[in-house]
């Protein structure tokens, strides 16, 4: 990678550890495949805010749900049978998982209730589910990792639409992991971990996408996850093999680098604080939410979700 300048490197902080009493020193199934069977007391993934300045991770090998207030004190809203990863709010109550066990789940965070949105497509289980975003039409556009790689690509890229449409969208990404928008919608952007890149896909205006290219491309042992987009249109991505979060202009150049302590593993982020301009980074490995302050707030998440019932339909098959 040659740069005719070299990007701006600052530190990330520590915001917040999870507490002790949370922190589970248990073997986990999850671990034995995604960890190598290391000992593994949490691993935080999919943080999103709420209305009320609120931040919500997910821990996937344990299946819960935690809430951290703007102090940094925790309360675990949900727990449940299931491998929690990226969420969305679809409304001021209710967040939408991607569930690498179950596909696409509710959460309540007022009671922690959680209930099925779309587990299976055509009574065909998903490879395993890892990321979405919604637009401002109210699709919600979601990655099917599963194991996928460079040994076996075929992971997928869907988008479901508000009457409950499914579209395949892509089927041969090695590793589909994160996704954000552009400001304007008309560019999704996917992190490739294990292709160790970021591919670019153009949203038509039929539906369809075309002319797909690798809009970015990292390096180092495991490959791009998490994806933010801020004000000024530039993509953030949480490199976890590097404990960094590159900072890219719309010519995919490095401006900013944002470190992690040594051995972080930063693996996805999102816009908080007062003004939106705070980056908030879950390590996962180290159960630690770090942050910094940048100089330009996050771009405005969507929260039209679908109404309770429009896939109960599917749910039942």
């Amino acid at each position: 990678m040659y740069l005719l300048q070299p990007p701006q490197v600052l530190e990330l902080e520590t915001f917040t550890t999870m507490p002790e009493a949370f922190r589970r020193r248990v073997p986990s199934v999850w671990a034995d495949a995604n960890r190598g069977g290391q000992p593994t007391d949490s691993f935080l993934e999919g943080p999103v805010f709420d209305d009320q300045g609120n931040l919500y991770v997910s821990d996937i090998p344990f299946g819960r749900i935690f809430r951290i207030d703007a102090a940094g004190a925790w309360t675990q809203i949900a727990a449940y049978d299931g491998e929690p990863n990226g969420m969305k709010f679809i409304d001021a109550h209710t967040l939408l998982v991607t569930d690498y066990k179950n596909g696409l789940m509710r959460v309540d965070v007022r009671t922690g209730h959680v209930t099925p949105h779309l587990q299976r497509r055509n009574t065909e289980s998903f490879k395993g589910v890892n990321d979405l975003v919604l637009d401002a039409e109210g699709n919600i556009y979601f990655t099917d990792q599963g194991q996928s790689g460079l040994h076996d690509p075929s992971g997928r890229l869907y988008r479901l639409r508000p009457n409950g449409q499914l579209d395949l969208l892509l089927s041969n990404v090695p590793s589909p992991n994160g996704v954000a928008l552009s400001p304007d919608g008309k560019l999704l952007y996917l992190a490739v971990t294990r292709g160790n890149c970021v591919w670019r896909v153009p949203l038509l205006a039929d539906g369809s996408v075309a002319k797909v290219s690798q809009f970015f491309t990292s390096y180092g042992p495991s490959g791009p996850d998490g994806l933010a987009v801020d004000a000024q249109g530039r993509l953030l991505v949480a490199n976890p093999g590097l404990g960094y979060v590159w900072v890219l202009n719309q010519r995919a150049e490095p401006v900013m680098v944002l470190r992690g302590p040594a051995g972080a593993s930063t693996t996805n982020l999102a816009f908080g604080g007062p003004d939106k301009a705070t980056l908030f980074v879950t390590d996962s490995t180290h159960g630690n939410v770090l942050k910094l302050v940048l100089d330009t707030p996050g771009v405005a998440l969507h929260m039209h979700g679908h109404q309770e019932g429009t896939r109960r339909r599917e749910w039942s098959q």
